[in-house]
């Protein structure tokens, strides 16, 4: 059994490196094992929806320094990606659409991207590309209704922050994993295992032991 714990030599490193069959044809092994495993559990679906957060930096802070605009922008920011992931905004969710529980939203269902001036995306992720996009469209319209409401009794937001759906309606939809990653993964993985394999199992001595 010693030579199934035997440290590659140098001369196993060399072969390794001339082995070109062997990394031409793992590459396409490793690419075949990745493509099979996507068709047979595929990721799943995910839709975005866009709000247009605009903090409106000069009107809130005409004469103040860059470091506490930059604070601003970061207090601001914060609030509202708490109102994004509330209880209220996350219930609105669920109670639309009838199946899903706040807790799962929270940790298997939601995304939220760009958390700062300009575009803030809103993912959902789900088996079904409809309910996928249902689901996203639902939390951008639940954050800005509840966001403009704060905005409004002025409790805790600056009144001067502006926000608008931009894209609500037609999302677009995709899995949340591209084929290309599989690929590379399957590739990556068979050729790493295969390398394991020819540099520390010496499988000429297996051979002769077991003659």
């Amino acid at each position: 059994m010693k030579w199934l714990f035997a440290p590659p030599s140098l001369d196993d490193l060399i072969r390794l490196l001339k082995a070109w069959r062997f990394w031409v044809l793992g590459a396409l092994v490793g690419a075949l094992i990745g493509a099979g495993v996507y068709s047979s559990a595929p990721p799943l679906y995910r839709a975005r929806a866009t709000v247009n957060v605009d903090f409106n930096l000069e009107q809130a802070w005409p004469q103040e320094t860059d470091r506490q605009q930059f604070y601003y922008l970061e207090r601001e920011a914060r609030k509202l990606e708490e109102i994004a992931w509330s209880d209220t905004v996350m219930q609105a969710i669920a109670d639309l659409d009838g199946k899903v529980t706040v807790n799962e939203l929270r940790d298997d269902k939601l995304q939220l991207g760009q958390p700062a001036e300009a575009g803030w995306h809103f993912y959902a992720d789900d088996q079904d590309s409809r309910r996928a996009a249902a689901l996203a469209s639902a939390w951008a319209q639940a954050f800005v209704e509840q966001a403009r409401e704060s905005i409004k009794n002025s409790s805790g937001l600056n009144s001067f922050i502006q926000i608008e759906i931009t894209q609500a309606a037609n999302l677009p939809v995709g899995r949340s994993l591209s084929l290309s990653v599989y690929l590379i993964a399957g590739t990556a993985a068979f050729l790493f295992l295969g390398a394991i394999c020819f540099l520390f199992f010496d499988f000429g001595s297996w051979k002769k032991n077991t003659e």
